[in-house]
């Protein structure tokens, strides 16, 4: 099973756009979350290594870290 994911994260009050397919397999979920050169260039400006915030979303999105829109709860899209 896959799904595409998009959504935003926040850093230092500055918002960002990423998109990321999740898939579960043998061995478990997994995450493969995509942010624009623009964003890479934004984050490095404000000091920020873009592959270890890459890394640090995939882990918030695999664990379940997230805020949902208004509306939708994790149960209407996840495995129970």
């Amino acid at each position: 099973m896959a799904a595409k994911i998009t959504g935003t994260f926040t850093i230092e009050n500055n918002t960002f756009k990423f998109s990321a397919i999740a898939f579960g397999r043998i061995g478990g979920h997994n995450i493969g979350a995509k942010i624009s050169n623009a964003t890479q260039k934004s984050l490095k400006k404000l000091g920020y290594d873009y592959n270890e915030v890459i890394d640090t979303l995939q882990k918030n999105l695999v664990s379940g870290n997230i805020t949902l829109p208004e509306g939708l709860n994790k149960e209407s899209f996840a495995d129970s």
